[in-house]
């Protein structure tokens, strides 16, 4: 399936089994508009349809990752709207998404941006990126998932410290509080990823599916409702192509040629 498009604000690249969508405002940093969600939102429903993708990156373009919403493309007098029409979505949207999501924060991630990358699966981010809680300084709360993400990534201490202050976390420190997988150099960001995208569009991505649901569900069950949804995606996992691959390669002592079926 053809995944890229005559989109005004995000490109989108394919190489092998990865998709790389940009966020591409650099003159605005990449803040997000109406039109730029409904781009994204093709794009996903595109990847959905397409067996061929196994790995999604999430990236900005110029200096920064996203600033979060283009307040110049709001409607002030319905926000509640824009945010279950966009952002809602977009947040369920990468979470539930079939295949790993990685986000590469190049540069600041603020808003719903910032907790837009911390949705996705696996968070790397260039050393001179940072991470703002940016909604106190308008008088809004945070959205995106802000308040159910950071206090399972930080703890409520440091969770409410960072959304009434709106204090910039740079990356080095996000690693450090378990926000994010790994900081890196900048000038080492893409290399990294992509080798991350491209190791994970190699395994048995229904299995990194199931392991991703287990563990966001895992917030809200008791051990015991665990143990039983494990056992559940045991089975599930049990029937696909990929874990008679994986057996098979194990005790023929050869590398597994994943499908992702």
């Amino acid at each position: 399936m053809k995944l890229d498009g005559d989109f005004q604000f995000i490109d989108v690249a394919q190489s092998d089994g990865v998709v790389w969508l940009t966020l591409s405002r650099p003159e605005k940093l990449n803040t997000f508009t109406a039109a730029m969600h409904g781009e994204i939102r093709e794009v996903f429903a595109r990847i959905r349809q397409a067996s061929e993708v196994r790995c999604l990156v999430i990236t900005g373009a110029g200096r920064g990752f996203s600033a979060g919403q283009d307040l110049a493309d709001l409607d002030l007098s319905a926000l509640a709207d824009v945010v279950e029409e966009h952002y809602n979505p977009l947040i369920r949207a990468i979470t539930s998404m079939h295949i790993p999501v990685i986000a590469c924060v190049n540069g600041v991630a603020a808003g719903a941006a910032a907790n837009m990358a911390l949705a996705c699966d696996i968070v790397l981010a260039a050393r001179s990126a940072k991470f703002i809680q940016s909604f106190n300084h308008v008088g809004l709360v945070p959205d995106g998932g802000g308040t159910w993400t950071l206090p399972r990534l930080v703890g409520l201490a440091r969770a409410t410290a960072l959304c009434m202050t709106g204090e910039a976390v740079p990356a080095e420190q996000a690693e450090q509080w378990g926000m994010i997988w790994r900081c890196v150099d900048d000038d080492k960001l893409i290399e990294e990823t992509t080798l991350l995208a491209d190791r994970l569009s190699k395994q048995a991505t229904t299995g990194l599916f199931y392991t991703k649901q287990l563990l966001r569900l895992s917030q809200t069950r008791t051990l015991d409702e665990q143990l039983n949804l494990e056992r559940d995606y045991q089975h599930s996992a049990s029937q696909t192509n990929d874990f008679a691959e994986g057996v098979d390669a194990f005790l023929n002592k050869r590398k597994p040629q994943f499908s992702g079926n």
